[in-house]
C-alpha cells in the first residue's frame, strides 16, 4: 500500500513544474522531431511544386520638352510634359485601354481565360490580381521627379515581359490616337468657324457689290431721265421760240408791205426824199434803239419766214442740246458696272480677309502634322524577363514549415502529457537534485512514496 503526503517544497513547484513539462518534450521527442520533418516536408513539397510566380515592371517619366515642341508650338494644343505623362497614366488605368489590349492579344492570355467564363469575366479576374499602377509619394514629390511606374504579377509559362511592355505601347497609341483625333476636330472647327467668316465676307462683299451696281444704275436712271427732262423742255422752248419769231415776221411783213419797204433801210433813209442824180448812196445811222424788224423789208422777212416754216427741227440752235445728246449717249453703258460684274475672282476684292486667308494656311499645315512619332513620355525602363519568381520563396516556406512542424509537435506532446496526468498514469520523474532544491525552498511537491 502506498500514500502521498504533501511536502512543503517552496517556490521552486514552479521551475519544477516547467521542468517536467520540458522533460516530457525531451522525453518524447521523437513526436517532435517527425511532426518537424512531416511539416518540413510538406512546405518543400508546396515550395517546388507550387506554380511559380514572376514579377515585372515598368517606369515611364515626362518627356523631354523639345519631344512635344511641335504639338506646342501649332498654337492649337498645348501638352505639357508632365501633362502628357498623366494622360498616359489614365490610360494605362483606364478599364477600356486593358481591355482593348486584352481583346486584341488574346493569345498572350490563354492562361488567364478560363473556358466556364466570358472574356470580360476573365480579363475582370487578370485586372484586378496581376495589374497594379505605381504613383509617386506625395510626400517625397518634391524630392524625385514624376514618373509612373506598372506591375504585373503572371504565373510561370505567361510571357509577362511582352504583356507589360506591349500594354504600354498601346496605351502610349491610344493616347497619341486621341491626342490626333482631338487635334483634328481642333483645326476643323476652327477652319470651320475661319471659312465661315469667309463666307460672311463674300456675301458682304457681294451685298455690297450689289448695291454698289444698283446706286451706279440708279444714278444713271436719274441722270438720263434728268437730261430728257431737259431736253424735251429745251426743244418745247425752242419751238416756241421760233413760232414766236415767225408771228413777229408776220406782223412785220404785215407793216413792211403797207410802208413799201422791200429791202432793208434804215429810219432816216425812210424819212428823206430821193437825191435826183445820185446812183448810190451809203449812210451811216448811230442810234441807241433796236431798230423796228419790218426796216428788214419784205423780200428778207418772208425769206427768213419761210426758212422758220420749213425748218424741221430746231436743235442745231442750241448748243446745249448737243450736250445733253453727249450726256445721253455716255449714259448708255455704265464702264464701272461693267467691270463689276465681269470680276472673275472676287476674292480677291475681299477687305480684311488676309489674317483670316493667313490663318487657315497655317492650320492646313497643322492638320497635316504627323504626330504618329510624336513622343508622349520616356519610358525610363522597360519590362525585362525577371531573375526569379517572386512566389513561391522557397526558402522562406520551408523554414515556416520547419517551425510550425516543431510547434505542432510541442503541442502534441503536451496535450499527451496532460492527458496522462488526468487520467493518474505514472508521470515522468523529477530529478532529485531538483526536488532537494524545492524542499530547501519552501514549496510543497508531491513525493510518491511506495
Amino acid at each position: 500500500m502506498s500514500s502521498n503526503s504533501p511536502i512543503s517544497v517552496g517556490p521552486l513547484s514552479n521551475e519544477a513544474d516547467l521542468f517536467s513539462l520540458f522533460q516530457a518534450v525531451w522525453l518524447q521527442k521523437k513526436i517532435v522531431i517527425t511532426s518537424t520533418v512531416l511539416c518540413a516536408l510538406i512546405a518543400w513539397s508546396y515550395a517546388y511544386l507550387a506554380t511559380p510566380e514572376y514579377q515585372v515592371s515598368s517606369i515611364l517619366r515626362p518627356a523631354a520638352i523639345n519631344e512635344l515642341d511641335a504639338l506646342n508650338r501649332s498654337g492649337v494644343y498645348t501638352l505639357p510634359p508632365s501633362e502628357a505623362l498623366l494622360k498616359v497614366g489614365s490610360s494605362l488605368e483606364s478599364y477600356d485601354t486593358r481591355l482593348g489590349f486584352f481583346r486584341n492579344n488574346q493569345a498572350l492570355f490563354s492562361q488567364f481565360k478560363n473556358p466556364d467564363r466570358s472574356l470580360e469575366q476573365s480579363f475582370e479576374d487578370f485586372n484586378r490580381s496581376s495589374l497594379k499602377l505605381i504613383l509617386p509619394d506625395p510626400k517625397k514629390a518634391a524630392l524625385m521627379s514624376a514618373y509612373i511606374g506598372l506591375e504585373l504579377n503572371y504565373p510561370q509559362g505567361v510571357d509577362g515581359v511582352k504583356i507589360l511592355n506591349g500594354l504600354v505601347d498601346y496605351a502610349i497609341a491610344a493616347e497619341r490616337e486621341q491626342i490626333a483625333a482631338d487635334l483634328k476636330v481642333i483645326v476643323n472647327n476652327r477652319l470651320t468657324e475661319l471659312k465661315g467668316k469667309l463666307d460672311a465676307a463674300r456675301a458682304s462683299y457681294e451685298t455690297d457689290k450689289e448695291g454698289r451696281i444698283a446706286t451706279l444704275l440708279e444714278a444713271d436712271n436719274l441722270k438720263r431721265a434728268q437730261l430728257q427732262d431737259e431736253l424735251k423742255a429745251l426743244r418745247q422752248q425752242l419751238k416756241t421760240g421760233r413760232m414766236d419769231r415767225m408771228s413777229q415776221l408776220d406782223e412785220a411783213i404785215g407793216i413792211a408791205r403797207q410802208l413799201g419797204i422791200k429791202k432793208p433801210t434804215t429810219p432816216s433813209a425812210l424819212g428823206d426824199p430821193v437825191r435826183s442824180g445820185e446812183t448810190s448812196v451809203m449812210r451811216t445811222e448811230i442810234n441807241n434803239q433796236q431798230i423796228p424788224l419790218y426796216f428788214m423789208g419784205v423780200e428778207a422777212l418772208e425769206a427768213e419766214r419761210a426758212a422758220l416754216q420749213h425748218r424741221k427741227t430746231d436743235d442745231f440752235t442750241a448748243e446745249r442740246i448737243a450736250q445733253i445728246a453727249r450726256e445721253l449717249q455716255l449714259l448708255q453703258s455704265n464702264r464701272e458696272v461693267e467691270v463689276l460684274k465681269q470680276r472673275q475672282n472676287e476674292d480677291l476684292f475681299l477687305g480684311g480677309v488676309e489674317p483670316l486667308r493667313a490663318e487657315i494656311v497655317r492650320l492646313g499645315g497643322v492638320a497635316n502634322l504627323d504626330i504618329s512619332n510624336l513622343k508622349l513620355v520616356s519610358v525610363d525602363r522597360e519590362a525585362l524577363e525577371p531573375l526569379g519568381p517572386i512566389k513561391p520563396r522557397k526558402a522562406l516556406i520551408v523554414a515556416f514549415g520547419v517551425v510550425l512542424g516543431g510547434l505542432l509537435g510541442i503541442f502534441i506532446v503536451l496535450i499527451r502529457h496532460t492527458m496522462a496526468m488526468r487520467h493518474g498514469q505514472k508521470p515522468y520523474p523529477v530529478p532529485a537534485g531538483v526536488l532537494a532544491g524545492s524542499i530547501g525552498s519552501g514549496k510543497t511537491v508531491q513525493k510518491q512514496r511506495p
